[in-house]
């Protein structure tokens, strides 16, 4: 039995609450477990999570959406009484939001990731997988970068995905939860926000491609990022919810292709991306100062995961932006 029936064959029947799935990874996330059958509520509370990511699901029969905030058991207690695991995907994304805001940053990444671990444990749910970050690497110069490589974190955000990291190891020692973490390294696809002050960097050039408007890259553009489709990010999640493997748990992964690739290249491949489906890019671009609290490389090893949990990339960065390039131009 192959990867896609083994997962099918042990989701589809199966509850899972998707926390933050109204958000990128989330809605992706469970789209796909929708399809394979199983059935999902979706736990948001709409602060970042986008109500069209809510209603493009709605027509699945297997499909709940429950408004509310892991910070308060209250909106999902009631919930925990029927699922089978938790994929918990609520959160405050972006460094430059972190160190802007870093209380409600806190509040939400740490507080709610605690609040609603806690009350799964209390429910007896015992499969936990949550949604890490590469910024957990801070300083390190390691490359790639290895689980064991970590350095000094360089912004709010990363605390706070440091600190479910350890609480989600010490809930797996104490508890016996099936705790697993994913460290997402610059996930891209379909349904990115590409609006708003904080939107990620390939959603934003897209957007300033197809409707005009100035690039600005912070920095010269030479740094370099393991950009990751979403599509990756949704089968290590499923990989991650199906695994017997008890050596599989209380442990972090990167979620990544193994591949570095610069800035200035990533827009390069957008732009003849959008040209070889027969759009012309209509942006201009601009460096400016580097971001504070950014780290200037980043690849990633997927050893670890392909260890444990049988995890391979499904598309390269350039299967990855054709596919993405195609959907957005389909629903323009």
């Amino acid at each position: 039995m192959d990867q896609v029936q083994l997962i099918s064959e042990r989701l589809k029947n199966k509850t899972i609450l998707v926390t933050g799935g109204a958000g990128f990874i989330g809605s992706n996330l469970t789209e796909a477990l929708l399809k394979i059958g199983a059935s999902v509520i979706v736990l948001d509370s709409l602060e970042t999570g986008l109500q069209a990511n809510v209603d493009r699901l709605s027509h699945y029969p297997n499909y709940r959406f429950v408004e509310g905030d892991i910070c308060n058991p209250d909106d999902y207690r009631h919930l925990l009484k029927e699922v089978d695991a938790i994929s918990n995907q609520a959160g405050l994304g972006s460094v430059p939001r972190s160190i802007e805001l870093p209380l409600n940053t806190h509040r939400v990444n740490t507080t709610g990731f605690l609040t609603i671990l806690h009350e799964a444990k209390e429910a007896n749910v015992k499969r936990f997988v949550y949604a890490s970050s590469s910024s957990v690497y801070g300083d390190s110069q390691a490359s790639p970068k290895h689980e064991g490589d970590v350095g000094k974190v360089l912004s709010p955000y990363a605390v706070t995905k440091l600190m479910n990291e350890e609480y989600g190891h010490v809930y797996h020692q104490l508890h016996g939860m099936e705790t697993i973490g994913m460290r997402y390294f610059n996930v891209f696809g379909p349904f990115q926000d590409s609006e708003g002050v904080y939107a990620a960097a390939i959603p934003t050039f897209l957007d300033k491609m197809l409707h005009g408007g100035e690039i600005v890259v912070n920095g010269d553009g030479e740094q370099s990022r393991d950009f990751t489709y979403v599509k990756n990010a949704v089968h290590a999640n499923l990989l991650s919810l199906i695994t017997e493997n008890e050596e599989a748990f209380g442990q972090v992964y990167n979620v990544a292709c193994g591949r570095s690739l610069t800035l200035n290249t990533v827009i390069k491949n957008l732009k003849d991306g959008l040209e070889e489906l027969g759009t012309a890019s209509k942006h201009t671009l601009t460096y400016g100062p580097d971001r504070k609290g950014d780290i200037r490389d980043s690849l990633a090893s997927t050893a670890k995961m392909e260890q444990y949990l049988n995890y391979k990339p499904v598309y390269t960065f350039e299967e990855g932006v054709h596919e993405y390039l195609r959907h957005v131009l389909q629903c323009k």
